[in-house]
């Protein structure tokens, strides 16, 4: 699924009623390949997105505020907040029959061109000065197109014309039935001949053709009845002409599955849109809120999974040490044998074969024919006393595991809830410090900072802290809380510690309840309808020894059943 001819001219005459004369006030580097422009126009404030994603790219406004998601800004990024930011959208236009479009933008040093191209494997976004490109998003040589350059200081040049293509709107039978004669591939299909030989007919809009004719779509192109599909296409085009758009989507039990700016018969559950924005918001989702960030997650939540696998392993292995103890015995037993049958045994002998226990098959020891018996029974001795000495360790070593385990749990719901730089950059930290980060050493984040937790004020004035990260956690639980306090936990789940301060007055239920849903909101169960969260005071709350920061134990706790809620959705004096 890709933005078409019909498509783009849709958005075009979208951005001329509610784009053209806004002012762009922010240029923001949402992904490598994406750009944001916040735009004020009509006394309003709107966010257009632009891709050059090979695989997807996209021009949209958004429904919500886009988000700056990278830590070092693109070049195209930086010479638009130059060449852009603060200037005046003057008009929006396509080239005929071409997916581009052209923003002219009087910026603050002249006039200049933000072009974007949202061709899937060609896609680009170029600024343009005077016809000469100053820069864009992915660069193209000679060796990719000796036709068309797209680099700086070099001529921008439309795609070469698309020659042997019907214009659609004005097609006749006769040229019908002659783009049908001229195939000569036994395969083609009906659908295939429409889309290629058709200005601005798509796959998507070939298969509408077919299917409202009555025809297969796998039709063969030498089957194919130009009398029969020529009626339905022209009553197709006739709003496409006039330029009268019905943007709407496709949905299907899996999502929206796909988008189209005329009706789509041929898909069921079509529904009309308001704006072809949203139902291409609809389709691709937005890039704003937490989702932004998902690329940088990407690699982190590999070495976390990594290293909780890497520990679950560990766990397993020491448990089953702790339950069989069959290999030790042995051990013993072997020794035990050798020094009964030291006897019998011959100068070089390598094996020794006796049973231990007349109900059980016999044993085969293996022995150093270098060493007396006296000595390979002591060898045998020593490795069930090292052994023995080993397994007395396991418990402490299982309990340090769990919590280990426990700790990366925690970082990884700080990685689902991280909703910036700073959020994601402490988890990797942490990951590193705890030398669970493989291969090279991740430099802080330039900038990032340390995140803070955060404090809330109920409408009568008491202090609710939430900490939304483990070390947050840290701080909320021993900086900031104490005493009387009260202490929230989502139970038995990782998540935030969250903290009412007591100032003298008795805290009502109505506030417990309120701290209760914000602690179950930042924890793994925020997608569920109930979360029970555990109530007690700070004074019961204690640092678990050996523990990664945020890692406690508590007692004396009673629970609540709470939905979960951002603290946004409670009112604020």
């Amino acid at each position: 699924m890709y933005l078409d001819v019909f498509t783009v001219s849709a958005l075009a005459d979208e951005f001329l009623d509610t784009l053209v004369g806004g002012r762009i006030q922010d240029v923001l580097d949402v992904d490598e390949t994406g750009i944001g422009l916040e735009i004020y126009a009509n006394h309003r404030r709107r966010y257009l997105y632009l891709s050059a994603d090979p695989r997807l790219p996209r021009i949209h406004v958004v429904s919500d505020k886009l988000r700056r998601g990278l830590t070092k800004p693109t070049q195209v990024g930086l010479l638009l907040r130059r060449y852009a930011e603060g200037g005046g959208i003057a008009h929006v236009s396509q080239p005929a029959w071409e997916r581009i479009l052209q923003f002219d933008i009087e910026g603050p040093e002249g006039e200049v061109a933000l072009i974007i191209e949202p061709m899937e494997r060609r896609s680009n976004i170029l600024l343009v000065r005077d016809g000469t490109i100053i820069d864009c998003m992915r660069r193209v040589g000679p060796e990719e197109n000796r036709y068309r350059l797209s680099l700086p200081a070099h001529e921008y040049i439309l795609p070469p014309p698309q020659t042997g293509k019907h214009d659609p709107f004005t097609l006749t039978l006769d040229d019908l039935v002659g783009v049908f004669a001229q195939v000569d591939d036994p395969k083609r299909k009906t659908r295939q001949v429409l889309a290629s030989r058709l200005l601005g007919v798509s796959p998507l809009l070939a298969k509408e053709i077919l299917f409202r004719a009555g025809v297969d779509e796998n039709q063969k192109a030498s089957d194919a009845d130009p009398e029969r599909l020529l009626p339905v296409l022209q009553t197709l085009m006739a709003p496409l002409a006039r330029r009268e758009w019905q943007p709407g989507i496709a949905e299907s039990d899996a999502g929206v599955t796909a988008f189209s700016v005329y009706p789509l018969e041929s898909l069921p559950d079509w529904r009309r849109m308001e704006t072809v924005s949203a139902a291409l918001e609809a389709f691709y989702s937005t890039p704003v809120g937490e989702d932004a960030y998902n690329a940088a997650k990407v690699p982190v939540r590999a070495m976390l999974n990594e290293a909780q696998a890497k520990l679950q392993a560990k766990l397993a292995s020491l448990e089953r040490s702790l339950t069989d103890d069959a290999e030790r015995e042995v051990l013993k037993q072997s020794g035990e044998l050798i020094l009964a049958y030291q006897y019998a045994i011959k100068p070089g002998q390598t094996q020794l074969k006796a049973q231990y226990d007349m109900s059980q098959p016999e044993l085969v020891i293996q022995l150093d024919p270098q060493q007396t018996p006296l000595e390979n029974a002591q060898a045998y001795f020593t490795r069930y006393d090292k052994a023995k000495r080993a397994l007395a360790d396991v418990p402490r070593l299982v309990a340090e595991t769990k919590n280990e385990l426990a700790f990366l749990a925690q970082l990884g719901a700080d990685l689902v809830m991280a909703a910036n730089w700073p959020d994601i950059d402490e988890v990797r930290q942490a990951l590193q410090s705890k030398g669970y980060w493989r291969g090279k050493v991740a430099k802080k984040i330039a900038g990032s900072g340390q995140s803070a937790p955060l404090k809330c004020v109920t409408p009568d004035g008491f202090v609710i802290w939430i900490g939304r990260n483990s070390r947050q956690n840290e701080q909320v639980t021993f900086g900031k809380g104490g005493g009387v306090d009260k202490w929230l936990h989502a139970h038995d789940v990782p998540g935030a510690h969250v903290v009412i301060k007591f100032d003298g007055r008795s805290i009502p239920e109505s506030v417990i309840e309120q701290a209760a849903a914000i602690a179950a909101y930042y924890s793994t169960s925020r997608d569920e309808g109930k979360v029970l969260v555990d109530v007690t005071e700070c004074r019961y709350v204690k640092k678990i020894k050996g523990a990664g920061p945020g890692m406690v134990t508590y007692r004396n706790e009673t629970t609540r059943t709470v939905r979960p809620q951002h603290e946004t959705e409670f009112n604020s004096p």
